[in-house]
């Protein structure tokens, strides 16, 4: 099995991805994987859904840190940051609802991995955020983008300046997510969300989400648009990684 995989159930597609190791944080090429299933099922006629979802109760934890720890060239890092970026526009630009169902853990580029599908669908045990800047990685207008317009500026900048992950619970009281399920079996709570679906017009669904994409397109295209600088501080980030990585080596 690849770290990605599509199955079509009917009208709906799950994308899946991850081993359920490590969190499910995905390499380089796991991301340029993604984006090609990703882009693979937009161009299906037949769909109604896209869920995304990670492997082994997991959703995902980022971008996968042992790429990085030699690394002393920031430009590669800006490389992947521009791989994951790809990705994530693809998942936004499919033209059907497309809905994350959250468990475990969704981090750093996890997160903006499920605020890049319409809706976020948690499980209770579940958390979200983006702690990026206890590593020295430098945010996107992009990444901002996608949690402001949940959000606000100020709470995004709040959650940004300290890195802190949210509880389910709190996500979803902030609004930064859509749904949290009654209990962390969700495939209830995911399945009375497709239902609501099932009676509509296919072609309402993706005219709706069409109007309101474009309703938003000044603010969403204004941060793709934006130059992109470096993704990672040349000064602090090689040593805050290895800590990282390395933290749990000192304890007893």
């Amino acid at each position: 099995m690849g770290t990605v995989g599509v199955e079509e159930a009917g009208s709906v597609a799950t994308l899946s991805f991850g081993t359920g190791e490590r969190l499910n944080a995905l390499g380089h090429a796991d991301w340029q994987e993604l984006g090609r299933a990703v882009n693979r099922l937009a161009a299906l006629p037949s769909l109604r859904a896209v869920v995304v979802r990670g492997r082994g109760n997991v959703f995902c934890s980022g971008s996968d840190l042992r790429e990085w720890e030699d690394v002393t060239d920031t430009a590669e890092i800006s490389r992947t940051f521009e791989v994951i970026e790809a990705a994530l526009q693809a998942l936004e630009d499919v033209p059907v609802p497309t809905v994350a169902v959250v468990e475990g853990v969704a981090a750093g580029a996890g997160c903006q991995l499920a605020l890049a599908c319409d809706l976020q669908l948690l499980t209770p045990s579940s958390r979200i955020g983006m702690p990026v800047a206890r590593l020295g990685l430098l945010v996107p207008a992009t990444f901002a983008t996608r949690m402001a317009l949940r959000i606000g500026p100020s709470r995004s900048k709040d959650l940004l300046f300290g890195g802190r992950m949210l509880s389910a619970g709190q996500a979803w009281e902030m609004g930064l997510v859509t749904t949290l399920a009654a209990d962390d079996d969700a495939d209830a709570a995911l399945d009375a969300i497709l239902d609501t679906w099932k009676g509509v017009s296919a072609s309402s669904l993706r005219a709706s989400k069409a109007a309101v994409d474009d309703g938003l397109r000044l603010l969403t295209e204004a941060g793709r648009r934006a130059p992109r600088g470096p993704a990672a501080d040349p000064v602090e980030f090689q040593s805050r990684v290895q800590r990282f990585l390395h933290r749990h080596r000192s304890r007893p």
